[in-house]
């Protein structure tokens, strides 16, 4: 009997085998991208940093423990996380991470020249533990930047918006409303970044500052806005709204 010869099977089926882990990798790569989020450029020196002492220590524990645990709460405390902003118009929302500390009116701080008339002032507490990138409270363009020294007390007290040292922001959006992001330094808080200058167009959650190690956010609202968040409220940047301007 003549024998017919059989192509290789093998070869579809490696095909299939090789695809297989390759999208699979691809995939938990991905994963790992969504899980993970960047990190500010501001964290890249002390990132550096403690992998330096790690692999000047690598051939003894304690430093290269403490190098790489260094490296790791510092990667931790500078992430980037992604946000997406609300797309109805006309929304305030948070400007940092944190828990909300204060909601009243108060007069916005005395370099803007803004005024004495208290304006709704929402203020946002962060701890070492939350992400402290600024993202823009609104869209619009930025009319002022101002820098004050001051003081390096708790950011959690509500005297720390008046003594504290702080950097505002204040943004105008296409309809004229007028809203102000107020940094203040915490008690170990030393380093106020900001990247908004005047006449930049910001959008709304664009990220525009950070501060190192425990901070505070107030954010000043138009006269009669009413602010819909409450003492206590946790504060996500980018997304949960402060308030609505319509």
């Amino acid at each position: 009997m003549t024998r017919v010869a059989r192509r290789p099977r093998h070869s579809a089926e490696e095909g299939q085998s090789y695809q297989g882990p390759t999208v699979s990798a691809r995939h938990m790569l991905e994963l790992v991208r969504e899980t993970v989020p960047p990190v500010h450029p501001a964290g890249l020196p002390f990132i550096s940093a403690g992998l330096a002492l790690a692999l000047a220590g690598r051939n003894h524990r304690w430093p290269r423990r403490v190098g790489l645990l260094a490296a790791g709460a510092c990667a931790a405390f500078f992430r980037h996380p992604p946000r997406v902003p609300p797309t109805r118009p006309g929304v305030v929302v948070a400007p940092a991470d944190g828990v909300v500390c204060l909601v009243d009116s108060a007069a916005p701080p005395a370099e803007l020249s803004m005024g004495d008339a208290p304006l709704p002032r929402v203020s946002i507490f962060l701890s070492v533990l939350d992400a402290h990138v600024q993202r823009a409270p609104v869209g619009g363009e930025v009319i002022a930047v101002q820098h004050r020294p001051g003081r390096f007390g708790s950011a959690d007290l509500p005297s720390a918006s008046e003594v504290n040292e702080r950097t505002s922001v204040r943004i105008r959006t296409e309809l004229g409303a007028e809203v102000v992001a107020v940094q203040i330094a915490g008690l170990i808080a030393r380093r106020i970044v900001c990247d908004a200058h005047v006449g930049d167009k910001l959008s709304i959650g664009d990220t525009y500052g950070l501060i190192r190690f425990g901070s505070r956010l107030d954010t000043y609202l138009p006269p009669d806005t009413r602010p819909i968040v409450a003492v206590g409220q946790r504060a996500v940047a980018g997304e949960t709204v402060l308030a609505d301007l319509r």
